[in-house]
């Protein structure tokens, strides 16, 4: 009796989908069945196909073989304006914002609120937006410019734009990778109320603890084939790792005992005023030895991508003085900055690590092409090809053929293109902005492992985060920022999550943000 009710709240089902891209298949006869009033948890790897299963059921790509059925009729969903008007709504893990709009015209871009032959209503569009975001509690101005807004509100947007959709079937693809703890808080209980209302909500992520507390049902997907379903309160996370990866250790890169060496970077009174008042970055001087991990924590705005901008010299009205082994960087542009032995990472992979038009092995090469240069003016396709080559076979990248554009691949392979990038510039200091996010727990190990063996070649890494407990197990020592101001540095063996946690919330306040 209870499988039938549980068959009668099934809203859509994907019946034996193949995609196949190139002859690559992403996703091979999977059976897919989405539930109403529950969260439907899908997992797995970088690259197993949960993205690509996602964009069918919203329009952006047709399968290649299979049916999909919604509410007990086979439909075609044969773009996303058709997969909206069935009512199926999507928040992409890449976003996709348009930059000179405001946020109210994002959120009701292609169904905008008119006024008759009198066109747009855009006071209309700003109060009405503002109702959604004031329900995430985003801090946000509807008026306000969508690329002035810092990466986690342009994510809240995401979500809000969705939210707005009236939808009966709401997908998340990693939504909280750019939030902090209290945002997501907020983005649980709006789930728990579109639950409430009877929505399908599909959650993707790879913070394996807040499935467990957000999911109803949780699908695995391996190698493009789903490889189980369970009901989530039946399963713990050591299952969920073994079903995606074979192994249940949770590896966030075991510590590697290496001498530290002398100081190779420092970084004195760094300053960068903001254009409305007051500073992104207020003031910080730090310094890094060679073999150490820098960990730099704080909440949403804190300026911890802010500071790595300056020092990349990405600010030219910041102020402050770089140093590398001793002598200052006096070269303020960035191109000249790689060359004295500073790489970054950025968070923003799609926007300002990659060009999507490129291919994985350009993409790769493309800031190091002088190391490969014969007789002064020829590059080496041999030279540049084994470099690739050894920069896919350390951060275990999946690119069965480099020549494909780097849009084929996972987010996850994506951000290790972008960290397989920097390391081939052959820096000395490495600054990684979120180096985590939106990857797996196997690639987030391979990445940690990465992080770990570069140290003990006597690289400096600096990296920040929002993940307290990655920046607990990676850090040599912590540097905590709020407001743009550096609040404490804690070694590890003084640190403790308590301590880390209360200094990032020091002045720390949550406001809105307008242009």
């Amino acid at each position: 009796m209870a499988q039938d009710c549980e068959e009668q709240d099934i809203v859509l089902e994907l019946r034996d989908v193949t995609k196949a891209y190139s002859g690559i298949v992403a996703v091979k006869k999977a059976n897919l069945a989405l539930r109403r009033g529950a969260v439907n948890v899908l997992v797995g790897e970088n690259g197993a196909g949960k993205s690509t299963l996602m964009r069918i059921i919203a329009g952006v790509e047709q399968p290649t073989l299979g049916e999909i059925w919604l509410d007990g009729r086979k439909v075609e969903l044969a773009s996303p304006a058709d997969a909206v008007r069935h009512g199926i709504g999507i928040v992409f893990q890449e976003l996709n914002l348009f930059g000179n709009l405001s946020v109210a015209e994002n959120i009701f871009a292609t169904r905008e609120i008119t006024r008759g032959l009198r066109g747009i209503d855009h006071k209309a569009q700003v109060a009405r937006a503002n109702e959604f975001l004031d329900r995430l509690e985003a801090g946000i101005l509807a008026d306000t410019l969508a690329e002035d807004l810092p990466i986690g509100q342009q994510q809240l947007v995401e979500i809000a734009r969705a939210v707005s959709l009236d939808a009966k079937i709401l997908i998340m693809d990693e939504p909280t990778s750019a939030l902090s703890a209290a945002e997501v808080e907020v983005l649980f209980r709006v789930i728990r109320e579109l639950k409430a209302q009877g929505v399908a909500i599909v959650y993707i992520s790879h913070r394996l603890e807040e499935l467990m507390t957000i999911g109803d049902y949780i699908t695995v997907l391996k190698d493009g084939q789903i490889t189980g379903h369970a009901r989530v309160r039946e399963v713990d996370t050591g299952w969920i790792v073994r079903s995606m990866i074979g192994s249940d250790a949770k590896d966030f890169a075991k510590p590697v005992d290496h001498a530290l060496g002398e100081v190779i970077f420092r970084v004195e009174d760094m300053t960068l005023p903001r254009a409305h008042g007051g500073m992104a970055v207020d003031h910080v001087s730090l310094a890094v030895r060679k073999g150490e991990i820098l960990g730099i924590y704080g909440l949403m705005g804190a300026g911890r991508s802010e500071l790595f901008e300056c020092i990349m010299g990405r600010h030219p009205h910041a102020r402050g003085r770089v140093f590398i082994e001793g002598e200052e960087v006096k070269a303020r542009d960035t191109t000249r900055r790689i060359r004295h032995g500073l790489a970054l990472i950025p968070e923003d992979r799609q926007r300002e690590g990659l060009v999507q038009s490129m291919s994985i092995a350009n993409n790769l090469s493309m800031a190091s092409l002088g190391k490969f240069v014969k007789w002064g003016f020829h590059i080496s396709p041999a030279l540049e090809r084994s470099a690739i080559g050894e920069a896919i076979r350390k951060l275990s990248i999946k690119a069965k053929n480099p020549d494909l554009e780097v849009t084929s691949m996972s987010g996850g392979n994506q951000q290790k293109v972008v960290i397989g990038k920097a390391l081939m510039t052959g820096p000395k200091v490495l600054l990684m902005d979120e180096p985590s996010r939106g990857i797996d727990v196997g690639a987030k190990a391979d990445v940690f492992r990465t992080m770990r063996w570069l140290a003990g070649q006597g690289l400096a890494v600096l990296f920040s985060t929002s993940d307290l407990e990655e920046v607990m197990a990676l850090s040599e020592r912590i540097a905590v920022m709020s407001n743009g101001r550096l609040v404490t540095i804690l070694d590890r063996e003084e640190a403790t999550e308590e301590r880390v946690v209360a200094a990032s919330a020091e002045g720390h306040k949550t406001k809105r943000i307008s242009a």
